[in-house]
């Protein structure tokens, strides 16, 4: 299972991210083109598109479950965005 904690700094922001146990074996590549890239620095591969369509989470979903070191993860504890209340007037009842 992948880690959070070992994201490689090349993904974008995002649910979806390579961690690094990845072995570069291709398989998420070729599997999901649109979703990951190689990055020929570090000899892995990375999340340079987060999955929008139906498609891509589908091809994303096959290459999480077809990684053979389980690299690949979608559980980015990104917090959801603060929702704000609109502001009372002075007086009002809570």
């Amino acid at each position: 299972m992948a880690e959070y904690t070992k994201r490689l700094p090349t993904n974008v922001p995002g649910r979806w991210y390579v961690d690094a146990n990845c072995i570069d074996c291709d398989l998420c590549r070729e599997t999901a083109p649109s979703v990951f890239k190689r990055d020929d620095e570090g000899g892995n591969s990375f999340v340079f598109h987060q999955p929008e369509t139906e498609e891509e989470q589908r091809l994303a979903e096959e290459a999480l479950s077809g990684c053979p070191v389980e690299a690949i993860g979608k559980d980015n504890p990104t917090p959801p965005a603060p929702t704000t209340e609109p502001a009372k007037a002075p007086g009002s009842a809570p």
